[in-house]
């Protein structure tokens, strides 16, 4: 379970894989939440567009949980 109190459903827009890092844009509620995550964590998660996520928002960083 995560501890972050700010978690938004979105949805997988696109997964833009790098070397190192991942580009993921996912919408929620008409809104745009773009987040840099590892390319492994993007792998491990398997995202891809249309996915259902939570854009897991602590600080200055999002995190990517998927259900």
């Amino acid at each position: 379970m995560l501890s972050a109190r700010n978690q938004l459903p979105a949805t997988v827009k696109s997964v833009k894989l790098g070397n190192v890092m991942a580009e993921v844009v996912m919408e929620f509620s008409g809104v745009q939440i773009v987040s840099a995550i590892t390319r492994g964590s993007a792998e491990a998660l398997n995202l891809q567009p249309g996915d259902q996520v939570k854009a897991v928002i602590k600080a200055t960083e999002v995190l990517i949980d998927k259900s």
